[in-house]
């Protein structure tokens, strides 16, 4: 199932890789996950070592990295952008010369301004001979959005054509929330023939070209995909529903003010009541941490419908994968 064809290569957004790359990805990553549960060792990467960038804080995903290179037989370097050289200044060509030479990957999470992240992984990636992958920026979360597609093949099979899928705004007081894993959902399920339908508040508009990438994906797999502006519509008769909070895309240098904006919608909560709305047997995701009792309640997270442990299982599987298939 491991093949040659993808070493060497970065993983950026999904949209670099073909649909059937990414079905070998989630094929090794089943494969891995087989292995993992029966205690079988699978050493694919003995002695490599991947660098783990990180702009912003983590838990799922550094610790799906660190723990999945350890399983794969390898050393994860953990770098905090604000202690290293990069808050002095140093140039993203010479970060990606340097740590192409002393490992095998770079690994980079840079989410939090929009224009930046992307951005910065593309110029460390044109300048290192290693594979960068993107562990979220401003565009996309393709290591979340390949463990939810995992995730959602586990329980509805791996024809997805025609299943409704609601991606939808959700208040949360916290902070404001990167776009990327709303802009990486319609990205990649429109590919899979999937009526997708986008929900959100008027104020929390996504990327307009993550925006046409969804619409050209719909139109060549025969999926749909369509914007609207109450959160009942994206449940109605869903089969998938993945309400979450993101901030507004103008305001990211000014975040109270986003979240003031937020403020004005805090009835956009996943309860039971929209849960109804959906299919009997539809699940509920999020990608963690959800804000309980702000973007879903106990009873929906918790309850019969939710699959978000099975979701954050699945970014252990699918970052192995992608390191197996890009570091050998």
């Amino acid at each position: 199932m491991i093949t040659d064809a993808l070493v060497g290569r970065d993983y950026i957004e999904t949209s670099d890789w073909t649909t059937a790359e990414i079905d070998t990805a989630l094929d090794v990553s089943a494969d891995l996950k087989t292995k993992f549960r029966a205690g079988e060792p699978h050493r694919l990467l003995p002695d490599k070592t991947i660098f783990l960038f990180f702009f912003d804080k983590s838990t799922r995903t550094r610790n799906s990295f660190e723990a999945g290179i350890t399983q794969l037989g390898g050393h994860a370097h953990f770098i905090d952008a604000a202690t290293s050289q990069i808050s002095h200044g140093e140039s993203p060509r010479d970060t990606g010369i340097i740590l192409s030479r002393y490992g095998h990957a770079i690994a980079i999470r840079h989410d939090l301004v929009p224009g930046e992240g992307n951005a910065y992984m593309r110029e460390v990636a044109k300048h290192a001979d290693k594979p960068v992958i993107n562990m979220q920026c401003d565009i996309d979360h393709p290591c979340q959005t390949l463990a939810d597609l995992m995730t959602i093949r586990e329980k509805f099979g791996r024809n997805l054509k025609g299943m409704k899928i609601g991606v939808s705004w959700a208040y949360a007081p916290s902070y404001a929330k990167p776009m990327s894993v709303p802009q990486g959902l319609i990205m990649l399920m429109t590919r899979y023939g999937m009526d997708v339908t986008l929900a959100h508040p008027v104020e929390f508009e996504l990327m307009p070209h993550t925006l046409e990438r969804a619409r050209k994906n719909a139109a060549e797999s025969g999926g749909a995909f369509r914007v609207v502006h109450e959160m009942d519509e994206a449940f109605e008769g869903a089969q998938i529903v993945y309400p979450k909070s993101w901030g507004c895309r103008d305001l990211f240098h000014k975040p109270e003010e986003s979240l003031a904006v937020g403020k004005k919608y805090t009835s956009w909560i996943c309860d039971e009541r929209r849960i109804g709305l959906t299919d009997a047997d539809s699940i509920y995701m999020h990608c963690l941490p959800a804000d309980r009792g702000s973007e879903v309640t106990d009873e929906v997270i918790d309850g019969p419908h939710s699959v978000v442990f099975d979701e954050a299982e699945n970014r252990l599987h699918t970052a192995k994968a992608l390191m197996a298939l890009t570091m050998r």
